[in-house]
């Protein structure tokens, strides 16, 4: 009792943080789903099943506001959302930059409301981009200057909305065009190859247990890779043993190949946990690399 307790406190205490809570789906509109009434529940710290998918907006003052944003996105293995950790603590450090930034909730393919696990991800981050293209004014920040960064799990989203053309989202209406694609993406540790170099947690709570190849490869992200695929920042430990570093490898290896405008970062400790902590004082340089990085990508806007 005493645990479950703390969790809704550390998660009070962030929403405090946070200037507004954002429902993606109106009621009875989500896709994809069976209608199931389902709680939050959480397992040591990490959401392991959410009610329903949300954003949280976290925005630096209007007088430092840049016109860019960026969508958080929380890794865990897609059985889990370290929401927090890889969420709400990097959304407060892109504020200090003067960026905005929204932590996604997600859908977890394990949920037992969701109709077809793989795609359900996906289409909460594709409703977020179209969400704060069309109310871009709202939070003073331009539309055409819309991010994502993932980790770990949250990184293989990130780089699926990256590349999927397809629009999952079912909204109707002037929703249908507003873009999907984001302007560029920031991958952290990320879930890249559901092959040879996967997180076989990831790829089994996407995909699950008896995944065809033809499945595999076609969530494989270096697969999907084209000279369409935003500019993008790869960062990496080499001694990463979750996630091994071929990931970022093999996916930097297709942008170049497709002439891709991006980065990669690989340090060699870190293992699985960069973020905004780091053990490491040269692991830690990423942040400093990722601001300049985002400098360089509007240089006209």
């Amino acid at each position: 009792m005493k645990k479950f307790g703390l969790f809704f406190l550390i998660l009070i205490v962030n929403l405090i943080s946070a200037q507004e809570k954002i429902t993606l789906w109106p009621k009875g509109q989500m896709p994809n789903s069976k209608g199931l009434e389902l709680k939050n529940e959480e397992k040591d710290g990490r959401l392991v099943q959410i009610k329903e998918p949300e954003l949280f907006a976290f925005l630096p003052p209007k007088e430092d506001r840049k016109p860019m944003a960026v969508i958080v996105i929380p890794g865990g293995g897609y059985y889990k959302l370290t929401y927090d950790l890889n969420g709400f603590q990097i959304a407060k450090w892109f504020n200090t930059l003067g960026i905005s930034a929204f932590v996604l909730n997600y859908r977890l393919p394990i949920s037992p409301d969701v109709k077809q696990r793989e795609i359900a991800p996906l289409q909460d981050v594709q409703a977020a981009i179209k969400y704060l293209r069309r109310n871009a004014s709202q939070y003073g920040i331009s539309s055409d200057q819309i991010g994502v960064i993932g980790t770990s799990a949250g990184g293989h989203l990130a780089a699926s909305v990256s590349n999927i053309t397809t629009d999952y989202t079912e909204l109707e209406n002037d929703w249908r065009s507003i873009p999907t694609i984001p302007n560029f993406a920031i991958l952290v540790s990320p879930v890249i190859d559901l092959g040879e170099y996967a997180h076989v947690g990831s790829r089994k709570s996407l995909l699950g247990e008896n995944a065809s190849q033809e499945k595999i490869n076609e969530y494989s992200m270096q697969n999907r890779v084209t000279d369409k695929t935003p500019p993008t920042l790869l960062i990496h430990a080499q001694n990463d043993k979750t996630v091994p570093v071929m990931n970022s490898l093999l996916y930097y290896q297709a942008m170049t190949k497709n002439k891709v405008k991006g980065a990669l970062l690989v340090f060699p400790e870190g293992e699985h946990k960069i973020g905004i902590t780091n053990k490491s004082e040269l692991t830690d340089n990423w942040k400093k690399l990722c601001s300049d990085w985002l400098k360089t990508l509007f240089p006209d806007k």
